[in-house]
């Protein structure tokens, strides 16, 4: 491996670790620090932040790889992604900043239900928490999946730690650099690292389609369209081959933002109302730019694969194999280094919150209520890298694909979370028992969903995404069981 390679790896990581030591001197000193940042992020931190912690590998890998695979149809995720995220930003972000803030100032997902919902606090608390840990311990595994297959492919026999394989010891040290300044800086080194990280890999989804198309061997779109039609015509299709349920089970992956925690708690931490708008803009720009990104590296990468006679096993590489390629070792190196970035974005926002949930949730709640800010601090720092142990064992199966277990993760928590998110923000007769209702509802038939398969084939014909079935039926539980177990004193505290 070229020397200019780890210099830029080396760089990356230094920079990480620094940002989560300067962190941790300003914000780590109350719980409320520790696990919002004291609500002080500006616009484009939160913004970014927002986006990057969003993306994870699944922007550099899974949606690449689909695209590899399946072309354009593969795109209608994004389209999807792109305005759900809006609908979060233009409806959730507003009302969770300020109603968070009014309910008692809630500093996790869980504690703002319990207050807004005070009749149901602590059953609403508890299966919010343990819905969090376990959706987040499958999905931060996603994660150190990626870092796995990029040392896997891109560091073959150079670093080995015990004899573990290549793959092993990507997850190790993807972990180990997350929990270095996860740990040490809390919520504000992890949105701050997520800034940076959010520049490195927009910066890289512009750099390399480019590269891939008008560099030696690309030829060009001319040159990659006519490869690709002798490929499979129905790559640069959008429809051909697209069923209706296969087309929703693709943009209804947009449902899924109104219910992630490590998405919307970064709306509670913007430091003012006026600010919204603003990130909003910021955000967007960001996700179109690297969404375009994406979608190009994958399909222009199978045409250059296919012109240049490559062999690509695993098509969820293409970007690992394409940086190694065609690229200077310093290039190369900060391209993986965005790859990371990706990774450890998303790693660090999913540990904090599922450490937040285990202290505040938990430990806070049923073993001790009268803990210090400074023993609470403690407790979230153990917290996280005990997630990030549990989510290293799912990831130890060196088979997993990076898009699989993101989409189950996504759909788990955009059913259990997404519809009460919307309704108790934007239906004032939302109630504890409808909560949930909707909480149990969602998350339970997104599992029962996936374990019957029905995600992979309905009824002898395609799957059907999960986060459909849950979805609706979260919805449902919520409007039904809340118009028929109306709570007066509920609805008093809510509109006075």
């Amino acid at each position: 491996m070229a020397i200019g390679v780890w210099i830029s790896l080396f760089a990356y990581f230094a920079l990480m670790i620094a940002i989560g030591l300067y962190a941790m001197r300003k914000s780590t000193s109350t719980s409320e620090g520790y696990i919002l940042g004291g609500r002080s992020l500006s616009p484009k931190v939160a913004a970014l932040s927002a986006g990057a912690s969003d993306m994870s590998g699944w922007l550099l890998l899974g949606l690449p790889g689909a695209m590899f695979v399946s072309g354009l149809g593969s795109a209608w995720i994004g389209i999807g992604l792109l305005v759900g995220a809006f609908f979060n930003w233009l409806l959730v972000a507003p009302r969770l900043r300020e109603q968070t803030v009014h309910y008692g100032n809630a500093i996790t997902i869980p504690q703002f239900l319990a207050n807004r919902f005070p009749t149901q606090a602590i059953p609403l608390r508890t299966v919010s928490a343990i819905v969090i840990v376990v959706f987040f311990a499958v999905y931060t595994a996603s994660g150190l999946v990626a870092g796995g297959k990029l040392f896997e492919s891109a560091f073959s026999g150079v670093i080995n730690i015990g004899g573990m394989s290549d793959y092993g010891t990507g997850i190790i040290i993807t972990l180990g650099v997350v929990l270095a300044y996860t740990v040490v800086g809390g919520f504000m080194a992890v949105s701050m690292t997520d800034f940076v990280q959010g520049c490195i890999m927009m910066l890289a989804l512009v750099i390399m389609p480019a590269v891939v198309l008008f560099g030696e061997g690309g030829g060009g779109f001319g040159q990659a369209s006519q490869t690709l039609n002798e490929v499979d015509p129905t790559l640069l299709s959008w429809t051909d081959g697209l069923t209706l349920i296969g087309w929703l089970s693709a943009v209804t992956w947009g449902l899924g933002y109104f219910g992630q925690p490590h998405i919307i708690v970064r709306f509670m931490a913007i430091r003012t109302l006026k600010d919204v708008p603003i990130a909003r803009n910021i955000g967007m720009s960001w996700m179109l730019i690297s969404l375009i990104g994406a979608v190009s590296l994958g399909i222009f990468g199978r045409a250059y694969a296919v012109r240049n006679g490559m062999n690509v096993e695993d098509p969820e590489t293409i970007f690992i194999i394409l940086a190694d390629l065609l690229f200077h070792p310093l290039i190369t190196g900060f391209l993986y280094a965005a790859l990371l970035a990706a990774v450890m974005s998303t790693i660090s926002s999913q540990l904090l919150v599922a450490s937040s949930s285990l202290t505040e949730d938990f430990y806070r709640l049923f073993l001790r209520k009268q803990a210090t800010e400074r023993e609470t601090v403690t407790v979230g720092r153990v917290c996280v890298a005990l997630v990030g142990l549990v989510a290293a064992v799912i990831a130890s199966d060196p088979d997993s694909q990076v898009l699989g277990l993101v989409s189950n993760a996504w759909a788990g928590f955009g059913a259990a979370f997404g519809p009460l998110i919307i309704l108790s923000l934007m239906w004032s007769r939302t109630n504890g028992a409808g909560a949930i209702a909707g909480m149990i509802a969602g998350a339970v038939t997104v599992m029962l969903w996936i374990s019957l398969g029905w995600n992979g084939s309905f009824l002898g014909g395609p799957g059907v995404y999960e986060i459909i079935p849950g979805f609706i039926a979260a919805f449902i539980a919520i409007l039904v069981v809340s118009s028929v177990t109306a709570d007066a004193g509920e609805y008093q505290h809510i509109t006075r």
